[in-house]
């Protein structure tokens, strides 16, 4: 795309991958505390056009294997451009960034993750040129940027002083949309940037449900469907409520069914079991089914520990990413968390029963007074047996619904309750009441008896080696 470019630069490399043996340098990511991207709009004569900054050392100068501290600071004018767009146009650093051969960007804000490529460093590829590269994608395909300034940060003193000021502004941007409901408003907007790599995940932005990022609000939406109009974020009309309680639309699910070709025909947006919103991988973080306690834990991407079901993040993750529906497997983002309409089909709050410690008290102010010392941490069981017995000692809400089952008569045959030609589906509660919130059963993988079948939409697969076996009949 560019001559002057050292790699080569296009929307073929979205989605390209780096592993760790291929990997110069890791910048930002799960290891490192203080990491992240911003952008904020200028006055003209404060950005000087073009101009890229290095505070800190580049890449080339950093020892191969390295994984530091990273920010991004992006300074954009134009006589058109206001406030409100800031968080959708800092958005675009992502799709932006993977436009770059050897250049890997994941997620946003303050939970980035990037990785360079050894062979492109090689070739010449370092902050620079990076820099170089998105100034020129910015106005191409933002002709409302009228000069653009970026900043790049490695030095870890400096990029800790900025990270704190970036999640202020963060923070700053949240609180606008809280007021709003999703009840007051005729359009939705949609967000399909993490197609490159789920292809089938198509974001539903509402007042009361952020995307699944945590950087893209409703108003966001309205500001990048007026800045670019045929871009990855546009409005979606409501259409007819097809069930209020759990957030489901007709206009919704239409065009999620077109954005997805057909892989997701309906989405209820206020639940992690029936017709979940679909999750890409960029979520900032996902619950998880306890089907011992049947209640959701909830485990954010900095957590390094394990959970009580004996998974980190990184395995429920895999679990609930691509663009896939798992009933109870369900990505989010901590400002859904909250909002009234959190889950509210499920239970809401009363179907949580278990979060790391820091993210229990990074949403204290949020979580019911009543339940907040229910709800166990990693400090307070490590186990199911360990998490069963806090709920039972705490007299979590989860736990009547035990005894209920208890009482009750005896269940259907399992072939009844979940025939193994359909994923299954739970039931929508008609009520916000706690009996009566729908109960999921774990997915299964089910090999058709002619073999199996690969569907690859928009992919670009790199493999050293791919090895296919049959398995021995009744395996």
């Amino acid at each position: 795309m560019f001559a002057d470019i050292p790699v080569d630069v296009g929307i073929t490399y979205e989605g390209e991958r780096i592993r760790k043996p291929a990997m110069h340098v890791e910048l930002g990511g799960p290891d490192v505390k203080e990491k992240f991207e911003l952008l904020r709009v200028k006055k003209p004569e404060e950005v000087e056009d073009g101009k890229v900054e290095i505070i800190g050392p580049d890449v080339d100068q950093i020892a191969e294997g390295s994984k530091i501290p990273f920010g991004v600071y992006i300074e954009v004018a134009g006589k058109e451009l206001e406030e409100d767009m800031e968080g959708v146009m800092e958005r675009r650093i992502h799709d932006f960034s993977n436009w770059i051969q050897g250049y890997m960007h994941l997620n946003q804000r303050d939970t980035i993750w990037l990785r360079m490529d050894k062979k492109a460093v090689k070739k010449g590829l370092n902050l620079k040129v990076v820099g170089k590269v998105l100034c020129r994608l910015y106005k191409s395909e933002l002709p409302i940027i009228e000069k653009i300034q970026i900043t790049f940060i490695t030095d870890p003193e400096e990029v800790k002083k900025r990270y704190e000021e970036a999640r202020q502004v963060y923070e700053k941007r949240d609180a606008r949309v809280r007021g709003m409901t999703d009840e007051e408003v005729d359009v939705f907007y949609g967000c399909t940037l993490c197609q490159s790599f789920a292809p089938s995940h198509v974001c539903v932005i509402t007042p009361q449900r952020y995307a699944n990022c945590g950087a893209i609000s409703w108003l966001d939406g309205r500001a990048a469907a007026k800045v670019d109009p045929k871009g990855p974020i546009f409005a979606i009309p409501k259409g007819e409520c097809l069930d209020e309680w759990a957030g489901e639309w007709s206009g919704a699910n239409k065009v999620v069914a077109e954005k997805s070709l057909g892989e997701v025909t309906r989405v209820k947006l206020y639940s992690a079991f029936d017709c979940p919103h679909t999750s890409c991988g960029c979520f900032e973080c996902t619950t998880f089914y306890v089907p011992e306690c049947d209640g959701l834990g909830i485990v954010h991407r900095d957590f390094k520990g394990v959970t009580p079901t004996g998974l980190t993040f990184g395995a429920i993750a895999d679990s609930t990413a691509g663009g896939r529906q798992v009933p109870g497997f369900h990505g989010l983002s901590f400002e859904y968390m909250r909002s009234k309409k959190f889950l509210r089909a499920d239970g809401g709050w009363e179907r949580i029963i278990w979060m790391p410690k820091e993210v229990k008290e990074r949403m204290k102010d949020y979580i019911p007074a009543e339940l907040y010392d229910k709800i166990a941490t990693e400090e307070d069981a490590k186990t199911v047996e360990e998490l069963k017995t806090f709920l039972e000692a705490h007299n979590h809400p989860v736990v009547s619904k035990w005894k209920k089952e208890e009482v009750a008569a005896p269940a259907a045959p399992a072939e009844a309750v979940a025939p193994a030609a359909a994923m299954p589906q739970a039931v929508t509660p008609t009520a916000p009441q706690m009996a009566a919130t729908p109960v999921a059963t774990l997915p299964e993988m089910v090999v058709p008896a002619g073999g199996i079948s690969f569907i690859f939409k928009n992919v670009k697969i790199y493999a050293e080696k791919l090895i296919i076996r049959r398995s021995k009949e009744g395996k």
